[in-house]
């Protein structure tokens, strides 16, 4: 399975966005409306960064600061890792257990096209798993025959 399916499984592919001028709370509360633990930061037409529920964790709550006074761009991260629609699931586990990272930006060509989880990704890998076990056990099982060639 690829990146694209993992969107397409999601069942919409909605990009949701923040401004890097926009204050935490503003972040937070679109992140509780849109029910997602990331944002994507796009300044000017360009990902510039990305916003997740721990960046608000460890760099606004654990240090006393506050939310209506502290910028998205003060705390999002700025190294953001994205990937081609093409990339498998396997490989993209890879790159977020390697990177430690739980949002994957996905690109068509240069085009964003939407934004994977972790979470989206383990999904796609049991499904896929569930499949082949279910294959296999129908081929052992007789369930699935094979028809000679004629």
């Amino acid at each position: 399975m690829k990146a694209k399916e993992v969107l397409q499984a999601k069942g919409y592919n909605e990009i949701w966005t923040i401004a890097p001028n926009a204050t935490v709370l503003d972040a937070l509360k679109v992140m509780q409306e849109k029910n997602v633990g990331a944002l994507l930061v796009i300044e000017g037409g360009r990902l510039t960064g990305i916003i997740t529920e721990r960046d608000y964790a460890r760099k606004v709550a654990l240090q006393g600061k506050s939310t209506e006074n502290t910028f998205v761009s003060d705390i999002m991260s700025r190294d953001v890792y994205g990937i081609q629609s093409d990339l498998s699931v396997e490989d993209c586990m890879m790159l977020m257990t390697e990177k430690k990272i739980r949002h994957l930006p996905v690109f068509e060509n240069e085009n964003l096209i939407g934004i994977i989880s972790i979470g989206n990704v383990v999904k796609s890998i049991i499904i896929n798993q569930e499949r082949l076990i279910e294959d296999l056990s129908g081929y052992i099982t007789g369930k699935y025959i094979h028809l000679p060639k004629y």
